[in-house]
């Protein structure tokens, strides 16, 4: 598969743009997954329903356009003081308090007061005129006229109303053309709009959260970003991990022509990893298929890495990124489990050509499926992924899909493996593989 159009024609994203945009979708989604656990947030989405209600709206409606001559306070008060400064009404009260009130009252309660009704009496009395006089006054009759009325009855029910701190505040509640600023309503509203104005909750209403379905829909299990200076600090071990113990550790392979150098050509700088191949002679410990372990000399020194003791992952998202440097020397990236086979290379490159594929036994023969991809520049750093399910094996570089196949998929789980070496048929050479990150994902669902 041949990417050089694709590249260059501006089919492939680069690989800075594709982590700053993920890099800038995964801020994005833990801002907004902060802000969904937020009480500014449960409080805003609560005065939401509050202040958006038709109740609500009415309510504030009413008390911004309801005239203070329209209530019954300012009803019952105008009643009241038209009562309170009625001269008649005024007079009656006076009349009541007074001492010849008083008198003539007690006096129609005795046998004499009948006595008002014969002139010859009163001719005889200057008091029995005196009463009579008074019983003819305008002061009298305005009392009998007001006396156990319903005026008088409501004048005194106006003005024990309106003396209540109730009325009070109700009346200089309904009187303010402000009233509106002193509910509680007006409050509620007020702290929605500073929520609303809220930076992180204008964010939080902005954002569809769409796009964060691919990352609810993976969970991180493994992360190296290379943040270690020895390989006893990391979470790497130099050499090979199989199921027979003789398999592990440190050696060679015959059929190579480099020797495994103990992770001695391997260092981290700036939190790149690097894996060196040198022209340097060297004779260690290597397998042969013949004859077993034997000392072997090689011109050359590489190094091969195992995560076996960092991550064993069976299916999900397998990524790094990493760029490749030398011609006449090979470079991979693979999975591989606890016997040689299967391996699915996540990529392997030889200088000229990028190989992405899978191994696997079968009960009668070895078989191996898989896509040479050129036309890239496999010394920049590329984005190159793996995912893995049940059904298939998925392959892309910097987002592209490069290879699918449901042939030889493993069943089983499955480890890192890093290696720089030279193939048997390669005429050699020295080169490096730069490694930034690696990221393991399980799929969510």
């Amino acid at each position: 598969m041949n990417l050089f159009w694709k590249n260059l024609l501006g089919g492939m994203m680069s690989t800075a743009k594709i982590e700053a945009k993920y890099n800038a979708l995964l801020a994005d989604y833990k801002r907004y997954k902060f802000i969904e656990q937020s009480k500014e947030l449960e409080e805003y989405q609560h005065l939401y329903e509050q202040v958006k209600s038709p109740e609500f709206r009415e309510n504030k409606k009413m008390l911004l356009s309801r005239k203070y001559k329209d209530t019954q306070e300012y009803r019952d008060l105008k009643k009241f003081r038209k009562l309170d400064n009625n001269f008649n009404i005024n007079h009656y009260y006076e009349t009541l308090e007074s001492a010849e009130l008083k008198d003539f009252l007690a006096f129609k309660k005795t046998p004499e007061y009948r006595l008002l009704g014969k002139k010859n009496e009163l001719k005889k009395s200057e008091e029995l005129r005196r009463y009579k006089k008074f019983e003819k006054s305008k002061r009298y009759k305005n009392y009998m006229r007001f006396h156990s009325s319903y005026i008088i009855s409501e004048y005194e029910r106006l003005k024990a109303k309106v003396s209540t701190k109730e009325f009070i505040d109700a009346n200089d509640f309904w009187a303010d053309r402000n009233r509106w600023e002193r509910t509680e309503d007006f409050h509620t509203e007020r702290r929605y709009l500073e929520l609303s104005a809220n930076i992180d909750i204008i964010f939080y209403k902005k954002t569809d959260p769409k796009p964060f379905e691919i990352l609810n829909k993976y969970t991180s299990t493994f992360t190296e970003n290379f943040d270690w200076n020895t390989m006893n600090a990391s979470k790497w071990n130099s050499g090979f991990f199989y199921k027979q113990k003789e398999l592990i550790g440190n050696y060679s392979l015959t059929s190579e022509k480099q020797g495994n150098n103990n992770g001695n050509n391997t260092f981290v700088s700036e939190g790149i990893l690097n894996v060196v191949v040198r022209k340097e002679p060297i004779e260690t410990r290597a397998w042969n298929a013949k004859l077993g372990f034997v000392n072997h000399h090689f011109d050359y020194t590489g190094d091969v890495l195992h995560g076996a003791n960092a991550i064993s992952q069976q299916y999900g998202v397998f990524r790094a990124k990493m760029r490749f440097k030398g011609r006449g020397i090979s470079h991979a990236f693979w999975l591989t489990g606890d016997s040689k086979l299967p391996i699915i290379n996540i990529c392997k490159c030889n200088g000229k050509t990028l190989e992405v594929g899978v191994y696997w036994k079968t009960k009668f023969e070895n078989q191996y499926t898989s896509r040479k991809i050129t036309g890239i520049n496999f010394g920049s750093f590329f984005i190159y992924s793996l995912v893995w399910t049940k059904r298939e094996l998925v392959w892309y570089i910097n987002n592209v899909e490069v290879f699918r196949t449901s042939n030889g998929v493993p069943s089983e789980p499955m480890f890192p493996m890093l290696s720089s070496y030279i193939t048997a048929k390669q005429k050699g050479g020295e080169g490096f593989m730069e490694v930034d990150w690696i990221k393991f994902y399980s799929n969510c669902d």
